[in-house]
């Protein structure tokens, strides 16, 4: 394994974070506030206890959802979606580095990003509810897994893009939706029986579920499939990479 390459790769992209890093970290604290500020006075106000917990605390894990995977896709896209409209990507393609290598690169440093938001997320929710996290080992397993597996997909989507705009297309009329409908601001059991059953086709609802449960004890599916579910989706997005760099999908021509 060329682990020059991999650092070379994930060093630059890490660097072009933290030439921005004020901005890149001060959105997060400002939009977690503002939901606070609207879900939590608002919302929170009516809503007091969510299958036993405090509505406030309840809306986290959702929270972070909604940011880390918004994030690790928007990294990655531009990450690899910038080299191709420069034209250095082939370069990359030319140098002696293998497609496995330059993933891990460019979702590596895409995931590390998207950690360090949901981090910075996590901190400042402690400012306004008290939070004690019950599988603390399981909330950095699932929040690691899900920044990967949306890197992945985000990755799929900079190769896939012929112009910016295609870069926040799916992020922002497909995963966002998903995430709001997910169970993300509020119990999949609240809903009347038969929107529960048409929410459970929702992917989204098991990351959410499984993550809520890594700092409750709460969940609306089991925690097995939620593993399940990132596993697959994962396993999916790693087989369409290696798809792209086998056929030269929108990167050889």
């Amino acid at each position: 394994m060329n682990l020059h390459a991999i650092r070379a790769i994930y060093v630059y992209e890490m660097k072009r974070f933290f030439r921005t890093i004020f901005e890149s970290l001060l959105s997060p604290v400002i939009s977690t506030t503002l939901y606070f500020v609207v879900f939590g006075a608002a919302i929170g106000s009516r809503i007091e206890e969510v299958e036993g917990v405090s509505y406030g605390a309840f809306i986290v894990p959702g929270l972070i959802m909604l940011s880390v995977m918004t994030q690790a896709i928007s990294n990655a896209s531009f990450g690899i979606y910038f080299p191709k409209f420069i034209g250095t990507i082939f370069e990359l393609l030319s140098a002696p580095i293998n497609f496995f290598e330059i993933v891990l690169g460019y979702v590596g440093a895409a995931a590390t990003k998207s950690l360090l938001i949901g981090g910075v997320i996590l901190i400042t929710a402690g400012f306004f509810v008290d939070l004690d996290i019950q599988h603390p080992v399981m909330m950095v397993a699932f929040l690691v897994m899900i920044c990967v597996s949306f890197a992945l997909f985000g990755f799929i989507i900079g190769i896939w893009s012929e112009n910016f705009q295609q870069l926040q297309l799916i992020p922002l009329l497909v995963i966002t939706p998903l995430v709001f409908l997910g169970g993300a601001f509020y119990s999949v059991s609240m809903l009347p029986e038969g929107w529960q059953t048409v929410t459970l086709f929702n992917p989204v609802v098991y990351l959410i579920s499984g993550f809520r449960w890594s700092f409750f004890g709460v969940a609306d599916v089991s925690v097995g499939l939620s593993l399940a579910a990132i596993g697959l989706f994962f396993a999916l997005c790693l087989g369409v990479v290696w798809w792209i760099f086998k056929t030269g999908y929108r990167i050889k021509s």
